[in-house]
Protein backbone atom coordinates (compact mmCIF):
# COMPACT_ATOMS: atom_id res chain seq x y z
CA UNK A 1 0.00 0.00 0.00
CA UNK A 2 1.63 3.35 -0.80
CA UNK A 3 3.24 4.99 2.13
CA UNK A 4 5.22 8.19 2.82
CA UNK A 5 7.34 8.70 5.41
CA UNK A 6 7.91 12.44 6.91
CA UNK A 7 10.75 12.67 9.41
CA UNK A 8 9.71 15.05 12.27
CA UNK A 9 13.04 14.70 14.12
CA UNK A 10 15.74 12.03 14.09
CA UNK A 11 13.84 9.77 16.66
CA UNK A 12 9.80 10.58 15.18
CA UNK A 13 8.26 9.82 11.65
CA UNK A 14 5.04 10.85 10.11
CA UNK A 15 3.48 7.83 7.83
CA UNK A 16 0.68 8.81 5.62
CA UNK A 17 -0.66 5.77 4.41
CA UNK A 18 -2.97 5.04 1.52
CA UNK A 19 -5.09 1.79 1.70
CA UNK A 20 -7.05 0.94 -1.78
CA UNK A 21 -10.39 0.50 -1.23
CA UNK A 22 -10.31 -3.19 -3.36
CA UNK A 23 -8.66 -4.39 0.40
CA UNK A 24 -10.96 -2.49 2.43
CA UNK A 25 -13.77 -4.04 1.10
CA UNK A 26 -13.62 -7.49 2.71
CA UNK A 27 -13.29 -5.57 6.12
CA UNK A 28 -16.65 -4.36 5.14
CA UNK A 29 -17.96 -7.55 4.90
CA UNK A 30 -16.89 -8.71 7.63
CA UNK A 31 -18.18 -5.94 9.80
CA UNK A 32 -21.88 -6.52 8.20
CA UNK A 33 -21.40 -10.07 9.15
CA UNK A 34 -20.30 -8.57 12.67
CA UNK A 35 -23.03 -6.40 12.86
CA UNK A 36 -25.70 -8.53 11.46
CA UNK A 37 -24.76 -10.87 14.63
CA UNK A 38 -25.24 -7.92 17.56
CA UNK A 39 -28.07 -6.04 16.11
CA UNK A 40 -32.12 -6.86 16.52
CA UNK A 41 -34.19 -5.67 14.16
CA UNK A 42 -37.93 -6.52 13.62
CA UNK A 43 -38.82 -9.27 10.90
CA UNK A 44 -34.92 -10.24 11.08
CA UNK A 45 -32.96 -13.10 13.14
CA UNK A 46 -29.81 -11.86 14.40
CA UNK A 47 -26.74 -12.81 11.93
CA UNK A 48 -29.04 -12.55 9.17
CA UNK A 49 -29.61 -8.84 8.51
CA UNK A 50 -28.93 -8.19 5.33
CA UNK A 51 -27.01 -4.95 4.88
CA UNK A 52 -29.01 -2.87 3.01
CA UNK A 53 -31.14 -3.01 6.09
CA UNK A 54 -28.11 -2.43 8.68
CA UNK A 55 -27.51 0.97 6.52
CA UNK A 56 -30.80 1.89 6.93
CA UNK A 57 -30.95 1.38 10.56
CA UNK A 58 -27.12 1.93 11.52
CA UNK A 59 -26.16 3.91 8.75
CA UNK A 60 -23.48 3.54 6.19
CA UNK A 61 -20.78 5.16 8.12
CA UNK A 62 -20.91 3.07 11.21
CA UNK A 63 -19.81 0.01 8.69
CA UNK A 64 -17.10 2.08 7.78
CA UNK A 65 -15.78 2.40 10.91
CA UNK A 66 -16.14 -0.49 12.05
CA UNK A 67 -13.86 -1.80 9.02
CA UNK A 68 -11.40 0.59 9.12
CA UNK A 69 -10.73 0.04 13.32
CA UNK A 70 -10.54 -3.58 11.76
CA UNK A 71 -7.67 -2.75 9.22
CA UNK A 72 -5.93 -0.04 10.91
CA UNK A 73 -3.40 -1.89 13.24
CA UNK A 74 -2.25 -4.25 10.00
CA UNK A 75 -1.89 -1.47 7.53
CA UNK A 76 0.03 0.42 10.22
CA UNK A 77 1.92 -2.78 11.33
CA UNK A 78 2.79 -3.35 7.44
CA UNK A 79 3.67 -0.03 6.51
CA UNK A 80 6.51 0.24 9.85
CA UNK A 81 7.63 -3.49 8.48
CA UNK A 82 8.27 -2.02 4.86
CA UNK A 83 10.25 1.22 5.70
CA UNK A 84 12.10 -0.65 8.31
CA UNK A 85 11.21 1.11 11.10
CA UNK A 86 11.44 0.25 15.32
CA UNK A 87 8.91 1.68 17.02
CA UNK A 88 9.51 3.12 20.23
CA UNK A 89 5.74 4.07 21.04
CA UNK A 90 2.34 3.90 20.58
CA UNK A 91 1.22 5.37 17.71
CA UNK A 92 -1.13 8.52 17.42
CA UNK A 93 -3.63 7.92 14.62
CA UNK A 94 -5.50 10.10 12.68
CA UNK A 95 -7.94 8.92 9.92
CA UNK A 96 -7.38 11.44 7.21
CA UNK A 97 -9.67 10.55 3.81
CA UNK A 98 -12.64 8.24 4.46
CA UNK A 99 -14.80 8.13 1.40
CA UNK A 100 -16.65 5.57 0.45
CA UNK A 101 -15.97 3.63 -2.54
CA UNK A 102 -12.43 5.24 -2.42
CA UNK A 103 -8.76 4.76 -1.09
CA UNK A 104 -9.09 5.61 2.84
CA UNK A 105 -6.12 7.70 4.10
CA UNK A 106 -4.84 7.64 7.53
CA UNK A 107 -1.68 9.50 9.40
CA UNK A 108 0.67 8.06 11.97
CA UNK A 109 2.99 10.00 14.06
CA UNK A 110 4.71 7.66 15.77
CA UNK A 111 8.66 7.51 18.33
CA UNK A 112 10.78 5.19 16.53
CA UNK A 113 14.59 3.84 16.70
CA UNK A 114 17.08 7.17 15.32
CA UNK A 115 19.77 6.18 12.48
CA UNK A 116 23.30 5.75 14.04
CA UNK A 117 26.24 4.14 13.87
CA UNK A 118 27.59 1.43 15.63
CA UNK A 119 31.33 1.79 17.11
CA UNK A 120 34.00 -1.57 16.25
CA UNK A 121 33.63 -3.56 19.14
CA UNK A 122 36.65 -4.65 18.39
CA UNK A 123 38.22 -1.27 19.33
CA UNK A 124 36.65 -1.12 23.33
CA UNK A 125 38.61 -2.14 25.95
CA UNK A 126 37.89 -2.92 29.65
CA UNK A 127 39.38 -4.34 32.61
CA UNK A 128 38.31 -6.31 35.31
CA UNK A 129 39.20 -7.98 38.17
CA UNK A 130 41.52 -10.82 38.84
CA UNK A 131 39.58 -13.92 40.01
CA UNK A 132 40.02 -15.02 43.70
CA UNK A 133 43.21 -17.39 43.76
CA UNK A 134 41.22 -21.10 43.14
CA UNK A 135 43.51 -22.89 46.18
CA UNK A 136 42.02 -20.02 48.64
CA UNK A 137 38.81 -20.57 47.18
CA UNK A 138 38.76 -24.83 47.46
CA UNK A 139 40.14 -24.19 50.74
CA UNK A 140 37.19 -22.53 51.83
CA UNK A 141 34.74 -24.56 50.19
CA UNK A 142 36.72 -27.80 51.91
CA UNK A 143 36.46 -25.48 55.19
CA UNK A 144 32.71 -24.82 55.18
CA UNK A 145 31.86 -28.94 54.20
CA UNK A 146 33.92 -29.89 56.77
CA UNK A 147 32.07 -27.33 59.48
CA UNK A 148 28.57 -28.39 58.29
CA UNK A 149 29.76 -32.39 59.28
CA UNK A 150 31.42 -31.42 62.41
CA UNK A 151 30.47 -33.51 65.76
CA UNK A 152 30.24 -31.96 68.85
CA UNK A 153 30.87 -32.87 72.45
CA UNK A 154 30.04 -31.40 75.66
CA UNK A 155 32.95 -30.08 77.53
CA UNK A 156 33.03 -28.84 81.53
CA UNK A 157 35.35 -25.81 80.47
CA UNK A 158 34.90 -22.04 79.60
CA UNK A 159 34.10 -21.88 75.79
CA UNK A 160 37.07 -20.89 73.00
CA UNK A 161 37.24 -19.72 69.48
CA UNK A 162 35.60 -22.49 67.70
CA UNK A 163 33.93 -24.35 70.19
CA UNK A 164 29.52 -23.98 70.20
CA UNK A 165 27.70 -22.56 72.59
CA UNK A 166 23.82 -22.55 72.88
CA UNK A 167 22.64 -19.34 74.26
CA UNK A 168 20.20 -16.60 75.18
CA UNK A 169 20.05 -13.47 74.88
CA UNK A 170 17.93 -10.54 75.65
CA UNK A 171 18.63 -6.44 75.18
CA UNK A 172 17.26 -3.77 77.20
CA UNK A 173 18.14 0.23 77.16
CA UNK A 174 17.78 2.24 80.06
CA UNK A 175 17.63 -0.09 82.33
CA UNK A 176 14.18 -1.29 80.18
CA UNK A 177 13.88 -4.50 78.62
CA UNK A 178 12.99 -4.86 75.07
CA UNK A 179 10.68 -7.52 74.42
CA UNK A 180 11.12 -7.83 70.54
CA UNK A 181 14.95 -8.08 71.38
CA UNK A 182 15.29 -11.68 72.56
CA UNK A 183 16.20 -14.96 71.77
CA UNK A 184 16.59 -18.16 73.52
CA UNK A 185 18.46 -21.43 72.78
CA UNK A 186 20.61 -19.88 69.73
CA UNK A 187 23.70 -22.10 68.68
CA UNK A 188 26.82 -20.24 67.79
CA UNK A 189 30.45 -20.90 67.12
CA UNK A 190 32.21 -18.79 68.74
CA UNK A 191 34.23 -16.88 66.55
CA UNK A 192 32.48 -17.05 63.43
CA UNK A 193 31.06 -13.15 63.75
CA UNK A 194 27.68 -12.70 61.90
CA UNK A 195 25.70 -12.26 65.01
CA UNK A 196 26.01 -9.92 67.04
CA UNK A 197 28.95 -7.46 67.40
CA UNK A 198 30.76 -7.88 70.62
CA UNK A 199 29.25 -11.36 70.87
CA UNK A 200 32.21 -13.27 70.15
CA UNK A 201 34.21 -11.19 73.08
CA UNK A 202 31.57 -11.64 75.82
CA UNK A 203 30.82 -15.21 75.45
CA UNK A 204 34.92 -16.75 75.22
CA UNK A 205 35.54 -17.59 78.44
CA UNK A 206 32.47 -18.21 79.50
CA UNK A 207 31.24 -21.19 80.87
CA UNK A 208 27.49 -23.06 81.11
CA UNK A 209 25.69 -21.10 83.64
CA UNK A 210 27.70 -17.93 83.34
CA UNK A 211 26.48 -14.86 82.24
CA UNK A 212 27.62 -11.47 80.65
CA UNK A 213 26.65 -7.75 79.44
CA UNK A 214 28.12 -6.18 76.64
CA UNK A 215 27.07 -3.10 74.36
CA UNK A 216 26.02 -3.59 70.62
CA UNK A 217 23.97 -2.11 67.80
CA UNK A 218 20.55 -4.39 67.71
CA UNK A 219 20.39 -5.58 64.12
CA UNK A 220 16.63 -6.37 64.25
CA UNK A 221 12.99 -4.86 65.13
CA UNK A 222 11.61 -2.06 66.65
CA UNK A 223 15.16 -0.87 67.64
CA UNK A 224 17.21 -1.81 64.47
CA UNK A 225 20.46 0.21 64.48
CA UNK A 226 20.27 1.31 68.02
CA UNK A 227 22.71 0.95 70.49
CA UNK A 228 21.45 -1.23 74.02
CA UNK A 229 22.88 -3.10 76.78
CA UNK A 230 22.89 -7.47 75.68
CA UNK A 231 22.70 -10.09 77.89
CA UNK A 232 24.06 -13.44 76.90
CA UNK A 233 23.57 -16.64 79.04
CA UNK A 234 25.41 -19.82 78.23
CA UNK A 235 23.85 -22.46 79.06
CA UNK A 236 26.06 -25.24 77.18
CA UNK A 237 29.32 -25.58 75.82
CA UNK A 238 30.62 -27.84 73.41
CA UNK A 239 33.69 -28.74 71.46
CA UNK A 240 33.60 -29.12 67.83
CA UNK A 241 35.71 -31.58 66.14
CA UNK A 242 36.12 -31.53 62.17
CA UNK A 243 36.11 -34.64 60.20
CA UNK A 244 39.32 -35.18 57.91
CA UNK A 245 39.96 -34.38 55.11
CA UNK A 246 40.42 -38.04 53.36
CA UNK A 247 38.39 -40.69 50.64
CA UNK A 248 35.97 -41.57 53.31
CA UNK A 249 35.02 -37.58 54.03
CA UNK A 250 34.61 -37.15 49.76
CA UNK A 251 32.31 -40.52 49.57
CA UNK A 252 30.74 -39.15 52.44
CA UNK A 253 30.23 -35.28 50.98
CA UNK A 254 30.22 -36.01 47.09
CA UNK A 255 29.82 -38.12 44.50
CA UNK A 256 33.13 -39.00 43.98
CA UNK A 257 35.43 -41.83 45.36
CA UNK A 258 38.65 -39.58 46.10
CA UNK A 259 39.79 -36.43 48.22
CA UNK A 260 41.39 -35.48 44.91
CA UNK A 261 38.66 -35.96 42.62
CA UNK A 262 36.41 -34.11 45.04
CA UNK A 263 39.43 -30.90 44.45
CA UNK A 264 39.59 -31.24 41.78
CA UNK A 265 35.88 -30.82 40.63
CA UNK A 266 35.87 -28.00 43.31
CA UNK A 267 38.72 -25.74 41.62
CA UNK A 268 36.84 -26.24 38.14
CA UNK A 269 34.24 -24.85 40.06
CA UNK A 270 35.57 -21.77 41.83
CA UNK A 271 37.81 -20.98 38.71
CA UNK A 272 34.04 -20.98 36.66
CA UNK A 273 32.49 -19.03 39.19
CA UNK A 274 35.79 -16.47 39.22
CA UNK A 275 34.99 -16.31 34.98
CA UNK A 276 31.38 -15.98 35.82
CA UNK A 277 32.19 -13.05 37.83
CA UNK A 278 34.66 -11.69 35.25
CA UNK A 279 31.82 -11.89 32.87
CA UNK A 280 29.31 -9.80 34.33
CA UNK A 281 31.97 -7.34 35.09
CA UNK A 282 32.53 -6.97 31.92
CA UNK A 283 29.30 -6.95 30.51
CA UNK A 284 28.57 -4.07 32.34
CA UNK A 285 31.80 -2.41 31.20
CA UNK A 286 31.62 -3.08 27.61
CA UNK A 287 28.35 -1.41 27.48
CA UNK A 288 28.89 1.76 28.99
CA UNK A 289 32.19 1.81 26.65
CA UNK A 290 29.92 1.26 24.06
CA UNK A 291 27.26 3.56 24.80
CA UNK A 292 29.94 6.57 25.85
CA UNK A 293 30.84 5.75 22.28
CA UNK A 294 27.53 6.03 20.38
CA UNK A 295 25.63 9.04 19.91
CA UNK A 296 21.74 9.29 19.39
CA UNK A 297 19.08 11.31 20.49
CA UNK A 298 16.50 9.76 22.44
CA UNK A 299 12.89 10.24 21.66
CA UNK A 300 11.12 13.11 22.88
CA UNK A 301 9.21 12.82 26.10
CA UNK A 302 10.40 9.03 26.05
CA UNK A 303 12.29 9.48 29.63
CA UNK A 304 9.57 11.62 31.43
CA UNK A 305 6.87 9.31 30.65
CA UNK A 306 8.81 6.63 31.67
CA UNK A 307 9.83 8.30 34.74
CA UNK A 308 6.70 9.57 35.87
CA UNK A 309 5.31 5.47 35.49
CA UNK A 310 7.85 4.70 37.58
CA UNK A 311 6.83 7.50 40.49
CA UNK A 312 3.60 6.23 40.19
CA UNK A 313 4.46 2.76 40.42
CA UNK A 314 6.42 3.65 43.33
CA UNK A 315 4.06 5.90 44.69
CA UNK A 316 1.62 2.62 44.60
CA UNK A 317 3.72 0.55 46.32
CA UNK A 318 4.57 2.68 48.75
CA UNK A 319 1.00 3.14 49.90
CA UNK A 320 0.36 -0.50 49.85
CA UNK A 321 2.45 -0.80 52.98
CA UNK A 322 1.02 2.40 54.49
CA UNK A 323 3.72 4.86 53.05
CA UNK A 324 3.87 8.07 51.25
CA UNK A 325 7.08 9.35 48.85
CA UNK A 326 7.96 11.58 51.71
CA UNK A 327 7.94 9.19 54.23
CA UNK A 328 10.24 6.93 52.07
CA UNK A 329 12.53 10.48 51.47
CA UNK A 330 12.68 10.98 54.87
CA UNK A 331 14.05 7.30 55.85
CA UNK A 332 17.11 8.02 53.02
CA UNK A 333 20.21 8.03 54.31
CA UNK A 334 21.55 10.38 51.57
CA UNK A 335 20.46 13.53 52.00
CA UNK A 336 21.36 13.79 48.39
CA UNK A 337 18.25 12.22 47.19
CA UNK A 338 15.88 13.68 50.52
CA UNK A 339 13.61 15.63 48.16
CA UNK A 340 11.06 14.65 45.68
CA UNK A 341 13.29 16.41 42.93
CA UNK A 342 16.62 14.85 43.51
CA UNK A 343 14.63 11.71 43.82
CA UNK A 344 13.11 12.42 40.24
CA UNK A 345 16.40 13.40 38.64
CA UNK A 346 17.95 9.73 40.06
CA UNK A 347 15.00 7.53 38.68
CA UNK A 348 15.10 10.08 35.22
CA UNK A 349 18.64 9.08 35.03
CA UNK A 350 18.11 5.41 35.36
CA UNK A 351 15.72 5.40 33.14
CA UNK A 352 17.44 7.13 30.18
CA UNK A 353 20.54 5.10 31.03
CA UNK A 354 18.21 1.99 30.60
CA UNK A 355 16.79 3.42 27.34
CA UNK A 356 19.85 3.75 25.68
CA UNK A 357 21.31 0.72 26.58
CA UNK A 358 17.72 -0.95 24.89
CA UNK A 359 18.14 1.09 21.68
CA UNK A 360 21.76 -0.02 21.43
CA UNK A 361 21.87 -3.72 21.88
CA UNK A 362 18.60 -4.02 19.69
CA UNK A 363 20.44 -2.37 16.78
CA UNK A 364 23.36 -4.80 17.34
CA UNK A 365 20.83 -7.84 17.38
CA UNK A 366 19.35 -6.68 14.14
CA UNK A 367 22.16 -5.98 12.32
CA UNK A 368 24.00 -9.42 13.61
CA UNK A 369 20.97 -11.87 13.24
CA UNK A 370 20.60 -12.84 16.81
CA UNK A 371 17.58 -15.05 17.49
CA UNK A 372 16.30 -16.67 20.83
CA UNK A 373 15.60 -20.04 20.55
CA UNK A 374 13.54 -22.04 23.08
CA UNK A 375 16.12 -23.14 25.10
CA UNK A 376 17.27 -19.58 25.45
CA UNK A 377 13.69 -19.08 27.03
CA UNK A 378 13.59 -22.21 29.12
CA UNK A 379 16.93 -21.12 30.62
CA UNK A 380 15.42 -17.47 31.18
CA UNK A 381 12.28 -18.44 33.37
CA UNK A 382 14.57 -21.30 35.40
CA UNK A 383 17.00 -17.97 35.79
CA UNK A 384 13.92 -15.90 36.64
CA UNK A 385 12.70 -19.04 39.39
CA UNK A 386 16.00 -18.97 41.47
CA UNK A 387 16.30 -15.26 41.42
CA UNK A 388 12.72 -14.78 42.83
CA UNK A 389 12.58 -18.21 44.99
CA UNK A 390 9.69 -19.65 42.86
CA UNK A 391 9.35 -22.25 40.69
CA UNK A 392 9.49 -22.31 36.83
CA UNK A 393 6.06 -23.48 36.50
CA UNK A 394 5.04 -20.26 38.48
CA UNK A 395 7.15 -17.79 36.16
CA UNK A 396 5.88 -19.48 33.21
CA UNK A 397 2.46 -18.94 34.71
CA UNK A 398 2.97 -15.03 35.58
CA UNK A 399 4.43 -14.62 31.40
CA UNK A 400 1.27 -16.07 30.44
CA UNK A 401 -1.42 -14.41 32.81
CA UNK A 402 0.48 -10.87 32.38
CA UNK A 403 1.93 -11.14 28.58
CA UNK A 404 5.05 -10.93 29.04
CA UNK A 405 7.04 -13.45 26.49
CA UNK A 406 7.37 -10.32 24.00
CA UNK A 407 9.26 -8.60 26.72
CA UNK A 408 11.32 -11.61 27.87
CA UNK A 409 12.34 -12.68 24.14
CA UNK A 410 13.90 -8.61 23.82
CA UNK A 411 15.44 -8.89 26.95
CA UNK A 412 17.14 -12.57 26.38
CA UNK A 413 18.04 -11.06 22.93
CA UNK A 414 19.67 -8.03 23.85
CA UNK A 415 21.49 -9.96 26.61
CA UNK A 416 22.78 -12.33 23.65
CA UNK A 417 23.55 -9.66 21.90
CA UNK A 418 25.63 -7.81 24.97
CA UNK A 419 27.57 -11.00 24.95
CA UNK A 420 28.33 -10.60 21.50
CA UNK A 421 29.97 -6.85 21.83
CA UNK A 422 31.95 -8.88 25.17
CA UNK A 423 32.91 -11.93 23.00
CA UNK A 424 34.35 -9.52 20.14
CA UNK A 425 36.27 -6.49 23.46
CA UNK A 426 39.29 -6.71 24.45
CA UNK A 427 39.37 -7.75 28.23
CA UNK A 428 42.00 -7.86 30.23
CA UNK A 429 42.56 -8.65 33.86
CA UNK A 430 44.34 -6.41 36.43
CA UNK A 431 47.48 -7.48 35.59
CA UNK A 432 47.13 -6.88 31.95
CA UNK A 433 46.15 -10.48 30.68
CA UNK A 434 43.63 -10.81 28.57
CA UNK A 435 40.56 -12.54 29.75
CA UNK A 436 39.20 -15.35 28.31
CA UNK A 437 35.24 -15.67 28.43
CA UNK A 438 34.39 -17.97 25.69
CA UNK A 439 33.35 -20.56 28.15
CA UNK A 440 31.12 -18.72 29.86
CA UNK A 441 29.13 -16.62 27.33
CA UNK A 442 26.54 -17.75 25.77
CA UNK A 443 26.82 -18.87 21.81
CA UNK A 444 24.90 -16.72 19.47
CA UNK A 445 24.49 -17.74 15.64
CA UNK A 446 26.23 -14.60 14.28
CA UNK A 447 29.18 -13.57 16.38
CA UNK A 448 31.31 -11.00 13.92
CA UNK A 449 30.31 -7.23 14.45
CA UNK A 450 33.10 -5.71 12.47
Amino acid sequence: MPTTVERLSTTRVKLTIEVPFDEVKPAINKAYQELAGRVSIPGFRKGHVPPAMIDQRLGRGAVLSEAINAILPGAYSAAIEDNHLVPLSQPEIDITELADGQAVTFTAEVDVRPDFDLPDPRQIAVQVDLPPAADQGVAERLDLLRERFAETSPVDRPAEAGDQVTIDLSAAQDGAALPDATAEAVPYVVGQGDLIDGLDQAVTGLAAGDTATFVSQLIGGNHAGEAADITVTVHRVEQRTLPELDDDFAQLVSQFDTVDQMKADLKASVERLGLVEQLAQARTKVLEATLAATDFDLPAGAVERETANRLEQMASQLQGSGLSVADYLAGLADPEQATEDQLTGNIARSVERGLRAEILLSRVAEDTGVAVSEEDLTSFIYQQAQENGTTPEHELQHMQAHNHLAEWLAQIRQSKALDLLVAQAEVTDADGHPVDLAAVIMPTASPNLG
